[in-house]
């Protein structure tokens, strides 16, 4: 499917994998904000280094190969594959040496203040080093293996994103060999923080990596080591399947992750202690230029710092929130009663994410309930939704399952659990070739009591994963609108009974693409339908009845919809956007985006709906999705945008959820036309309002604090039951306090 428009310069977008690393540089910031908790500020540094991995496995990858083959078009901004490199790699030298700067400077003493903090061996008094000895000899030792490298021992395939120690002796292994170094893999398997005895309230820790180091001579008896340097590469991780034909989708997956671990390498970090000749080897070897190549001051992969947030110190942290249940769900009835009785919409993670549990687990064990579909994209195979899934084929229930195979770093696991799931009987499906299914759908079709056949339906803008749905602000829809019901069994149709083929066709227009009612599916159109919006949004505007378009999304890249946007800011429309990543639109620049207003929120959860707002002439239109405004969400991705038809609903995402979102003056920053962001000053009198902390007082004030995740799960005369047992036994239990 062609793009509808072209931009008429280079100069009107931001280059897509600059703006990324802007993105990447507003999570640093908050890692450099003091007023955020220690440990959230510990939490962001190590989410920026985790974000630059993937940045680099992926989009750096993709680079160098373009780059390699010698392509020399220019994107959408005007840049060649050889030009982005360069500028990718002059910022990213840049924030990695602010990252060190923060936590070698700023971060790591205020941890040791609180009792917290990563120290050398050398540090460590006897009986410390004692214990770690022992540790050493019993449980560390034999899982290392030494690698010597001469010319009956070649350099060793390593791990993507190994963290390895270079070990160089004093003369050669080989007296007739000029080789004389050797390579210790860091076993991946073990913890990297351990943790050394002290006080009560002290939470020490000595890194893997110089455990071994420090013993290193006992790998290499008769030897005399004289250097041990860390360092870590990081490798093409790209599948690179959706654009090649494959004969079976798992199977060429497995291939490919097997492969992953041979791939050229796109990043080398260096100990900034390695001898600069020692650097020259191991650059040599992997064929990494000094431009791919990062000297770190201090740890290498600060990914490993997440196991601090589960240290017992609750001022170090945000302040613990439960999520809310509606009052709706409160009174006990049955989960399908209560869809019947109305729309539900779902705030996460304000709003607890049990409640989709409960929707899955009650159609399982429903007796009236004929069959359940569902789209799984990254739930890191969820213990509660599997097993209810599996429940529910074993009690002879239809049950289809959509797995994505190509969920990004999700692979091995979607492909441990499909394979459980086929098991226990339950139709699962992977997809399709050249497309990702990223929409996120359930369909429960059930037997009502009135012998008609109801379809209750949930449609989100984020994963069915239980842990995530903890962490990104999301949002969720409980319908038993018939006509949204028949649009979603259309949508499973077309996911179980289409080939990859068909869709193409349909896609280039050689068959006819199924029709839907009310949602639109990508990529039968939904490009068409966000510029017709927009282009509706441009007609109706008067001085006297202005347009307004408030869009919350990810990511925004894609030319059309910045080129549409554009032409809707000429006409008088005024357009905000809160953009949480990366943005290549340039806001608020004279004669082309004067009415455009770009923001993004950086906060405690990682904001992830997707929410779009058309003003129509007075009518408002509400959207959400699972779609970002990025070429490969509209066009290589079945993706859905549903529209919020309930008044109340629709009241509550216009007045509460946008409105709180675009008044935020606290985490908000604001863009710039060069790409670049600063924050929202509020105005002296000005109240402060941060948003995500407003959503937790609402939900505080409107909902009832959610049960465990356990006992929410349960069905509602399962939690019944459980609640009068506990009343006997606290009953029972006075009785004998008394007769004591």
């Amino acid at each position: 499917m062609p793009e509808a428009r072209i931009l008429p310069s280079p100069e009107s977008l931001i280059n897509r994998e600059l703006a990324w690393l802007e993105f990447n540089s507003r999570v640093l910031e908050e890692a450099q904000t003091v007023s955020i908790p220690l440990l959230e500020r510990v939490k962001f540094l190590a989410i920026f280094s985790s974000n630059l991995d993937e940045f680099f496995m992926i989009r750096v990858a993709n680079l160098h190969d373009a780059d390699t083959a010698g392509v020399t078009d220019r994107t959408s901004d005007g840049m060649t594959s050889e030009e982005q490199l360069e500028a990718i790699s002059l910022r990213n030298h840049e924030l990695v040496s602010a990252q060190y700067a923060c936590l070698n400077e700023d971060v790591f003493p205020a941890l040791y203040e609180n009792g917290i903090g990563i120290v050398s061996f050398d540090s460590l008094n006897e009986e410390q080093a004692t214990a770690l000895r022992k540790l050493y000899r019993s449980e560390i030792y034999p899982v290392l293996t030494p690698m010597t490298v001469d010319p009956s021992h070649p350099f060793p395939y390593l791990r993507n994103h190994s963290l390895n120690l270079f070990v160089t002796f004093e003369g050669s292994v080989d007296p007739e060999s000029d080789v004389d170094f050797a390579i210790v893999e860091v076993p991946h398997m073990l913890s990297r923080l351990i943790k050394i005895k002290g006080e009560k309230r002290q939470h020490f820790y000595v890194l893997l990596e110089e455990v071994i180091a420090t013993y290193i001579d006992t790998l290499f008896e008769g030897l005399t080591v004289t250097g041990c340097w860390a360092f870590r590469i990081t490798r093409d991780s790209d599948l690179s399947l959706e654009d090649r034909g494959l004969s079976d989708l798992l199977q060429d997956i497995e291939r490919e992750l097997r492969a992953q671990n041979f791939r050229r390498v796109v990043r080398l970090e260096v100990s900034e202690k390695m001898p600069s000749n020692v650097v020259e080897k191991v650059q040599d070897w992997f064929e990494v230029e000094s431009s791919e190549t990062y000297h770190i001051s201090g740890m290498l992969d600060l990914t490993c710092l997440m196991g601090l947030l589960g240290i017992d110190k609750p001022r170090l942290k945000d302040p613990p929130f439960n999520p809310r249940l509606s009052p709706r769900l409160s009174a006990g009835d049955a989960i399908f009663k209560i869809i019947r009785e109305g729309d539900l919409l779902l705030h996460h993670p304000y709003e607890s994410f049990s409640t989709v549990m409960e929707f899955i687990r009650s159609a399982a064990d429903d007796p009236r309930v004929l069959a359940i579909k569902i789209t799984l994209y990254r739930t890191s195979g969820d213990a509660f939704l599997i097993q209810a899934l599996k429940d529910a084929a074993e009690k002879g229930k239809q049950v289809t399952v959509l797995v994505e195979l190509k969920a990004r770093f999700d692979e091995r696991n979607n492909i441990v659990w499909a394979r459980e799931l086929e098991q226990a009987g339950v139709h699962v499906v992977y997809g399709f070739v050249g497309l990702k299914t990223h929409c996120k759908a359930i369909l429960v079709v059930r037997r009502e009591e009135t012998k008609t056949i109801r379809r209750y339906v949930h449609l989100a803008t984020g994963n069915y994963n239980s842990s995530t749905a903890k962490l990104y602000t999301d949002i969720g829809l409980l319908t038993a609108d018939p006509k949204m019901g028949e649009d979603i069994s259309t949508l499973f149709n077309v996911l179980t009974g289409y080939t990859s083929q068909t869709i193409q066709d349909m896609v280039k227009g050689r068959r006819t693409p199924p029709r839907f009612r009310k949602v639109t599916v990508a990529p039968f159109g939904i490009v068409e339908r966000f510029l017709e919006l927009i282009q509706q949004e441009i007609d109706f505007h008067t001085e006297e009845n202005p347009g307004q378009i408030y869009v919350k999304i990810n990511s925004l890249s894609n030319p059309s919809m910045i080129e549409a946007l554009y032409r809707a800011s000429n006409a008088g429309v005024q357009i905000d956007l809160c953009v949480r990543g990366l943005c290549c639109l340039r806001p608020n620049v004279e004669g082309l985006s004067e009415n455009i207003r770009v923001f993004s929120i950086l906060d405690r959860f990682l904001e992830h709906p997707r929410v779009y707002y058309f003003h129509h002439g007075g009518e408002e239109l509400v959207f959400l999705s699972s779609a970002d405004w990025m070429s490969r969400n509209l066009f290589r991705r079945i993706e859905l945008l549903f529209p919020i038809e309930n008044p109340a609903l629709k009241r509550r995402l216009i007045d509460e959820i946008l409105a709180i979102t675009f008044q935020d003056n606290v985490k908000t920053r604001k863009m710039l036309p060069n790409g670049k962001y600063e924050r929202i000053i509020p105005g002296k009198n000005e109240p402060l309002l941060r948003s995500q902390t407003h959503f937790i007082r609402l939900a505080r004030l409107a909902g009832i604090k959610s049960l465990p995740y356990e006992q929410a799960i349960k069905t509602p005369n399962e939690r019944v039951k459980s609640r009068k047992s506990k009343k006997k036994k606290k009953s029972k239990s006075r009785r004998k306090s008394k007769q004591k």
